[in-house]
């Protein structure tokens, strides 16, 4: 399996000072890998800060604060990572130039990274990467609004960074 990943930053973007771009394509190859994906994919991201974050939030979500990440899922799973469907609608769900699935596109704001992650206590790495995953898991069609939802995305999320050595003491 392969995957097409697409970093892009917008202007005045505190980038990190650490291979994002490795930590980025190590996750999302991590999160593919751990749920199964069966397909070469394709995933877009945007690293911002939290004036644009906070923009996009308002546009998409009419929420008017910065917040973390947001995921823009492509794909309407029947069930989280329920890839049976995805054929049957090959139209909107792969590139047709290339075949990839579509998964969507990642926004995540790089102040929020070094924020959370001096107050939870990490590495600006780490939390890059659980951002990452946490979208990930959006992508496929997880979500988060019930307790038993958050207790399972949660899990995933450890699954797949412990997976690949982003735990929370680096």
């Amino acid at each position: 399996m392969t995957v097409n990943i697409e970093i892009d930053e917008v202007k005045d973007v505190k980038v990190p000072d650490f291979d994002y771009e490795t930590v980025i394509k190590n996750t999302i190859n991590a999160a593919l890998d751990f749920e199964k994906c069966p397909y070469d994919a394709e995933v877009s991201v945007l690293l911002t800060n939290n004036e644009v974050i906070k923009e996009i939030n308002k546009e998409n979500r009419n929420i008017d604060r910065a917040t973390d990440v947001l995921s823009f899922p492509n794909n309407d799973f029947p069930a989280p990572s329920d890839f049976s469907k995805l054929e049957d609608e090959w139209e909107g769900a792969f590139n047709p130039e290339t075949g990839e699935l579509l998964l969507g596109d990642i926004v995540i704001s790089t102040d929020k990274v070094y924020e959370q992650a001096e107050s939870f206590g990490h590495s600006p790495l780490r939390e890059l990467a659980f951002l990452v995953a946490h979208s990930m898991l959006h992508l496929f069609g997880y979500d988060h609004m019930e307790d038993d939802e958050r207790a399972v995305m949660e899990d995933k999320q450890n699954e797949i960074l412990n997976s690949i050595g982003y735990t929370r003491d680096i």
